[in-house]
């Protein structure tokens, strides 16, 4: 998720970390070559770790995702079919009356909460996830909470984006103590029946949901360009608030737009002394989108999409250093993974109209969120988030898991399905031999061998070019092979049966074969 005034921002600094300008000239265009068969030897019985990743998805608040649109149904149905965890629900910033539950301060007596606009995709998101867990993050303060020159309006209508809503970087109450209260509040709202407000006049809800975690803002690097002093400030302060609702409540921090811009502030963050006692330390998270450039094809964007990933994986390793170094008990969630276009970019422009997106991006996108999701299994991340559940035109389209249109899922939400279906937390990761001293990898095909918690034999298959791949891997025979790729297109994965060791896979094919 980006806000208006930080895009641009973020658009020059990702071009400027990400881009490896001596490989996108190696490998610009399609590869013409027939590429060498790939042999893929598995050690089942040598075990290398356990899969503690999650994979999973966010669903950012906005109007399609309203009660009586063409996508509200079919969304949340897929979200309930999903049965995933951790799923990360944010109400967030383009939307104030959809996501700011007292949109004006306390005067005379009186208050402003109202929840009319909310609690419907609220409650529909953690009805479609009952029996999963969830984490919540109300992304945004009270625009008047903050100082500025004057106030600032939002719209009536519900509907419109307002991308320069949050203004200001110090709070008019140098405590915090205003903005912990306000996120207490919201809590007990869905967790406790209700709440009294600042005059003590109760506020019934009769909601009794069970919240595991909470995420404490979102991109505070972007929105209100907070320091880690002064984050790592908000942050004691609104958890003391909401474990005096909730005291098992698990808590998320720091959520960086651009994490490998800030080693410091995971440095400071995750330092024990920098917080007041007690303070707990459940989870670190932060995002990731590859950005290619406005000119290129798609074509050219499977080079630049995968050589993004990889810089970001090595930006993962470092953090996790850091992690590991003074917080070794706290968790990561990496919660946001996409490909953000350069057309989406431009859509700050009030006069953008937005490209047709290929069919086959979707795939390419599929394909990008299964290789990072590999990467971050062996790694040892916790959860691996795929965004968004809806995007549309105005609203970053080209990280929406749905048609936009109607709400069926396009195949980046199939992958995440077939991911999810076939890998998780308890898997036993096992070796996967070189294929040579030489030549240990195929540079287009990524893999992952588990032993699952039920004793199945799995691998997974990604294959990061649009054109297929000769594989063949011993004991295949008789197993099955689910798929999704350019020919699946928005249809669920296929699934067929191996009448041998050796396999094709398509183009952006991601791929899971079961052992028989």
């Amino acid at each position: 998720m980006r806000c208006r005034e930080g895009t641009l921002m973020k658009r020059s600094n990702l071009f400027r970390l990400l881009l490896v300008p001596s490989l996108m000239l190696a490998v610009a265009g399609r590869t013409t070559a027939q590429d060498a068969h790939v042999q893929i030897t598995v050690h089942w019985d040598k075990i290398v770790q356990e899969s503690r990743t999650s994979p999973t998805l966010q669903v950012v608040v906005n109007p399609p995702l309203r009660r009586g649109t063409a996508v509200h149904d079919n969304a949340f149905k897929a979200l309930h079919d999903l049965g995933a965890d951790y799923v990360r629900y944010v109400p967030w910033l383009p939307y104030p009356r959809l996501g700011v539950a007292e949109l004006e301060p306390p005067k005379d007596g009186k208050t402003s909460w109202d929840f009319s606009l909310i609690d419907p995709m609220t409650i529909d998101f953690l009805e479609a996830n009952k029996g999963h867990s969830v984490v919540l993050n109300f992304s945004t303060i009270p625009q008047w909470m903050y100082k500025t020159d004057k106030p600032i309006a939002y719209p009536d209508d519900p509907n419109k984006a307002l991308w320069n809503y949050e203004q200001g970087t110090e709070l008019r109450d140098a405590t915090f103590q205003e903005v912990a209260d306000y996120y207490a509040r919201l809590l007990a709202w869905y967790t406790k029946g209700g709440f009294k407000d600042e005059y003590g006049k109760q506020h019934e809800s009769g909601y009794h949901y069970s919240i595991p975690y909470w995420e404490v803002l979102n991109e505070v690097d972007f929105e209100h360009r907070m320091t880690a002093q002064t984050y790592t400030r908000l942050y004691d302060a609104i958890v003391s608030a909401m474990k005096k609702v909730q005291p098992e409540l698990r808590f998320v921090g720091v959520s960086l737009a651009i994490p490998g811009q800030n080693p410091d502030f995971f440095e400071y963050f995750l330092n024990s002394k920098n917080h007041e006692p007690g303070m707990p330390l459940d989870y670190i998270s932060y995002h990731f989108y590859a950005v290619p450039a406005p000119d290129e094809t798609l074509d050219i964007q499977q080079h630049t999409v995968f050589a993004h990933a990889d810089g970001f994986l090595n930006t993962v390793r470092n953090i996790e250093a850091i992690r590991k170094r003074l917080s070794p008990g706290t968790g990561t969630m990496i919660n946001e993974i996409g490909i953000i276009s350069a057309d989406d970019i431009a859509q700050v422009d009030p006069n953008h109209v937005t490209k047709t997106i290929p069919d086959s991006y979707w795939n390419l996108a599929g394909a990008e969120y299964a290789y990072i999701f590999a990467e971050l299994t062996r790694l040892g991340i916790d959860v691996a988030g795929e965004s968004q559940l809806v995007g549309y035109p105005t609203q970053f389209p080209s990280v929406s898991m749905v048609d936009w249109n109607n709400g069926k899922p396009n195949a980046r939400l199939w992958v995440l399905k077939l991911l999810h279906d076939n890998f998780g937390p308890g898997d036993k990761i096992v070796e996967i031999a070189p294929a040579s001293p030489v030549a240990p990898d195929s540079p287009y095909l990524t893999d992952l061998a588990v032993v699952t918690k039920t004793g199945k034999r799995k691998i997974l298959l990604v294959n990061k070019r649009d054109r297929n791949l000769e594989l063949s891997m011993a004991g295949a025979a008789d197993g099955r092979f689910d798929y999704v790729d350019v020919t699946t297109g928005f249809q669920p994965a296929a699934s067929t049966k191996l009448s041998s060791d050796k396999l094709m896979i398509h183009g952006f094919s991601v791929g899971v074969v079961t052992f028989p």
